[in-house]
């Protein structure tokens, strides 16, 4: 029931009202104080498996990162109405076993963002926010040109549902041509490419941005002080093959925890927000790896609550989805498809 529960609600977005009619309906009366106290101690639980998956993160050369806001209602020392943050940080698309990690913080200060990147001194692919200012030089930078072209698209001209094209939308949509074309290749050959095709269309770019003028507050003028602002991280894309050109990647993984945000709306406390926070980690990093999501909650559930001492390093390393992954391969047909029940 509780495998069920939190599959509903992180698989699937179903918040616990809706689902404690559903059980309702099933003829089984269950409280959502019940169920939240489910969802937390079970976070709790399999909390080990998540701070491996977050250590094991960090010792990657080439990350990706975001964040959006989120709504605690009981938060020490705020109003229900302020904001908090859901952090996500995650391999890049060429990572051998995808890591998808959300953190919850009560706040989006670069404090924060040192303490959730700790440790880490690769090459960070994000957005112009400048909390990420604060991790220093031991992280490299790379700016997203999928912001760059957001900002000049909303400056084109809508006419009749549809928009004309400027001089730098057409090259900006050039460059994503081109990498469009590489995204099977590997990191070597990439950059090859890129310095060879890319870096002419990312200089006719800055050549044109550079002879631009607009006022500061025209959509064409923030468009231009943005991209200024990110040329040094942007133009760092022509020195890695492993990065992609946009940091699309972790936005896809932030909008599934927005989806759910939709359907939740907030938390009621800190503990319920680290819960989401666990188990969107778990569920998503799950889904990257192949797995079923619900059959690998179960597995966790199962196993790790039958632990009477914490478990080290190596037993927890085998509930890492990509591990989980290949014992679920090398098991007999007959006994994969018995590890799923479902409850009627």
């Amino acid at each position: 029931m509780v495998t069920e529960v939190l599959h509903q609600k992180y698989t699937l977005g179903t918040p616990l009202y809706r689902q404690r009619l559903e059980w309702q309906r099933a003829g089984l009366t269950l409280s959502e104080t019940t169920m939240t106290n489910w969802v937390i101690k079970a976070a709790n639980l399999v909390r080990p498996v998540y701070d491996l998956i977050h250590a094991r993160l960090k010792a990657h050369k080439f990350l990706q990162g975001d964040e959006t806001p989120f709504q605690i209602l009981r938060e020490p020392g705020k109003a229900p109405r302020s904001k908090s943050y859901i952090w996500v940080a995650r391999t890049t698309r060429l990572a051998e076993h995808p890591m998808i990690y959300y953190a919850y913080g009560n706040n989006r200060s670069g404090k924060f963002a040192q303490n959730l990147y700790q440790g880490f001194t690769g090459v960070l692919q994000c957005d112009g926010y400048s909390g990420y200012n604060l991790l220093g030089d031991s992280v490299v930078r790379v700016g997203c040109w999928a912001h760059v072209r957001r900002k000049f698209f909303d400056d084109a001209v809508k006419v009749k549902g549809s928009f004309t094209t400027t001089k730098p939308l057409a090259l900006l949509d050039e460059m994503f041509a081109l990498e469009a074309k590489w995204v099977l290749l590997d990191p070597a050959e990439r950059l090859k490419r890129r310095q060879a095709e890319l870096k002419p269309v990312i200089d006719a770019f800055w050549t044109w941005c550079d002879a631009a003028e607009a006022t500061t507050k025209s959509r064409l003028g923030k468009a231009l002080t943005y991209a200024r602002n990110q040329r040094q991280l942007l133009n760092r894309v022509l020195d890695y093959g492993e990065v992609d050109l946009s940091n699309n990647a972790s936005e896809r993984n932030m909008k599934s925890f927005v989806i759910g945000r939709k359907n939740w709306l907030f938390a009621t406390s800190p503990k319920g927000a680290e819960a989401n926070a666990i188990w969107m980690t778990l569920v998503e990093t799950a889904k990257a790896n192949g797995l079923d999501p619900r059959r690998y909650i179960e597995q966790l559930l199962e196993d790790l609550s039958q632990y009477r001492a914490e478990p080290t390093e190596e037993q927890l390393a085998a509930y890492l989805p990509w591990h989980q992954n290949e014992i679920v391969a090398k098991r007999p047909l007959k006994q994969q498809r018995t590890r799923h029940r479902v409850i009627r």
